[in-house]
């Protein structure tokens, strides 16, 4: 073969080698750049995640650093200190002598000789129910029911203490009900041996919470 053919030849297979060579590696920089692409992505949703991630630990930071001021051991109130009870319906509180003491109206619990919770008043015992586990856990509680001094008629039950007694109950029930320790929890009945200034407030429900 004569050398101008070889050297044409060998200058061709020179150039196809080349141009497969170049398209090799352009498909392999398209390759990398689109791997390098999904790599970014990746990396920005999960810089995405990791953010969002801490700014929902800071907000879970805040309400834990909120609920601990509120939450506040109960066992140092100073008399007249807020109980926690505060602004629930139908529901006063007051502390006094290691004691906080959570007064329900009978009348806005229960009908008239009745023992079954009105379904108004649940909302009120939900609330009390909240404070007690958020606020008052491990504490032992008393719940007591009070009668006014009429004599008992037509309710079926055999004395004031009796109707007092399932009263209480009833709201030990349903406070236990709302996740209240039933181990924490007893039942008294005083019917009408502490009256008060009227027959509507001597009737009734204290839930009284030992704080030391």
């Amino acid at each position: 073969m004569p050398l101008s053919r070889m050297t044409i030849l060998a200058g061709l297979t020179s150039v196809v080698c080349l141009s497969g060579c170049s398209s090799d590696l352009q498909r392999t920089n398209v390759l990398l750049s689109r791997e390098n692409e999904d790599l970014r992505a990746q990396m920005s949703e999960r810089n995405a995640a990791l953010a969002e991630n801490e700014a929902t630990m800071r907000d879970h930071e805040r309400e834990i650093a909120r609920l601990q001021q509120v939450e506040q051991p109960f066992a140092q109130l100073p008399l007249a200190q807020v109980t926690g009870f505060e602004q629930i319906p139908n529901v006063t509180a007051a502390y006094s002598r290691g004691e906080v003491t959570v007064i329900v109206e009978s009348d806005v619990l229960f009908a008239a000789g009745k023992t079954s919770l009105r379904s108004g008043a649940k909302r009120s015992l939900d609330q009390v129910g909240s404070v007690l586990e958020r606020s008052y856990a491990q504490h032992i509680i008393r719940i007591e029911g009070y009668t006014d001094s009429d004599p008992i008629r037509k309710s079926g039950y055999r004395s004031n203490y009796h109707l007092g007694f399932e009263r209480a109950f009833a709201v030990r029930e349903y406070l236990v009900s709302r996740g209240v320790d039933p181990d924490l929890v007893s039942v008294a009945s005083y019917g009408p041996t502490q009256a008060m200034a009227t027959k509507a407030a001597s009737r009734r429900v204290e839930i009284v919470v030992a704080v030391e």
